[in-house]
């Protein structure tokens, strides 16, 4: 345990989870039981963020384009039997040291990220995590798509708008919903982040964040998330105020790619995999893998704190995502309704776990996450009404 990570409190260890199957489970010792830790919040605590040197001199535009990929969102990435299909991300090249395109610098990279993406918020917590806050800039979407090329064609998707800005409503002209804790491209003065694609020539056509950019170049370096993870976790050190800091050790990186293997694909990405089926076979195939590995999540952290062993790593920033998430919004939205994480012992206090680590804490805001889920697909939520949903210690 590194205890640069803050106080973090031991969990009570309990038998593993039962849903529509039973698993035997081996007998595990008895753990004092959790202390009470502090309420997950549903409110904004961002710090102001200091604008960048390269906004100095008058706002210019994004330059235009000539040509331009067929757009689509992942709503669009179905198989033939309609279920959700998840296309690789197209932006993978790596800051590497003695890299000769891409070497690490301080203030020359910008994070573009959304608090409401489990993907970009978990790129945006391991920076924090780090203390590379003054190495690498960062810009906050607002959490609703809107309209990116209104007249021309359907697209809708991040964009960036200042605090000070007015309640904007959905795509559609329903809800009202506040710009706190967004940032604004400051670097490009983009207004959304298809922009910044455009000014990269992309071929691709999916505009998503995390986007890791190149001030220097004038282009995006990557745009996967787990190949963020690691640059972040290893290419900054220099920089980093953490360097020591490690979550993907070398002597732990088989373990983390095994676990890796059956999280992302049933779990992280499982409650997409329900959520956008458009038949009912493809929906109930996905929500049957997706309770199979809860419980078998649910039973390796009866077994120990974190899921490769009592070390923190990046694997269990990606598993707090998407369970952090799932009881206020894929429980209705996604349609995950058989259980809750609430009702898995152990998965449940290890989200608890993780949320009391500092930099965790201050990037997790329910109100965005609430808010991008149920205002920004009006074809599953038209009117963007907000659950209200219930307060969880």
């Amino acid at each position: 345990f590194n205890p640069g990570l803050g106080t973090m409190s031991l969990r009570t260890f309990r038998p593993t989870c039962l849903v529509s199957l039973v698993r035997p489970t081996p007998a595990l010792s008895s753990r004092a039981r959790m202390p009470t830790v502090s309420r997950i919040r549903h409110s904004h605590t961002f710090p102001p963020m200091p604008k960048s040197k390269a906004i100095d001199g008058p706002e210019q535009p994004c330059p235009p384009v000539t040509t331009e990929a067929k757009v689509r969102t992942a709503l669009d990435e179905h198989d033939d039997t309609g279920g959700f299909k998840r296309v690789d991300a197209a932006w993978r090249k790596f800051v590497k040291k003695g890299d000769p395109e891409f070497p690490p610098e301080a203030d020359r990279y910008h994070l573009y990220i959304s608090l409401a993406c489990p993907w970009a918020n978990g790129c945006y917590s391991l920076l924090k995590m780090k203390g590379l806050e003054d190495t690498i800039g960062v810009s906050i979407v607002h959490p609703v798509w809107q309209k990116t090329n209104a007249g021309v064609d359907d697209h809708a998707g991040w964009t960036f708008k200042d605090p000070s800005d007015p309640p904007t409503p959905n795509q559609n002209g329903h809800g009202s919903f506040d710009c706190k804790g967004c940032i604004p491209d400051m670097i490009n003065n983009a207004k959304y982040v298809r922009d910044l694609y455009r000014m990269a020539d992309d071929k691709d056509g999916k505009y998503t964040v995390p986007l890791l950019w190149d001030k220097k170049k004038k282009t995006i370096v990557s745009n996967e998330s787990t190949e963020i993870l690691r640059m972040l976790n290893t290419e900054f050190n220099e920089f980093a105020k953490n360097p020591d800091m490690d979550l993907y050790p070398a002597e732990l990186e088989d373990k983390i790619n095994e676990a890796h293997s059956w999280i992302y694909p049933n779990i992280n990405n499982g409650v997409y995999r329900c959520g956008f089926a458009k038949t009912q076979e493809a929906y109930e195939a996905a929500a049957d893998t997706l309770y199979e590995h809860l419980c078998k999540a649910d039973e390796l952290l009866g077994k120990h704190r974190f899921v490769t062993g009592d070390r923190l790593t990046g694997i269990d920033i990606r598993l707090y995502m998407t369970l952090i998430r799932f009881d206020p919004v894929y429980v209705v939205y996604f349609k995950t309704s058989r259980k809750r994480i609430s009702e898995f012992p152990n998965l449940f206090n290890f989200m608890k776990d993780i949320y009391q680590i500092p930099a965790i804490k201050a990037s997790t805001d329910l109100v965005h996450i609430k808010r991008h889920y149920f205002a920004s697909h009006p074809h599953l939520n038209f009117y963007a009404i907000i659950p209200k949903g219930s307060d969880t210690d």
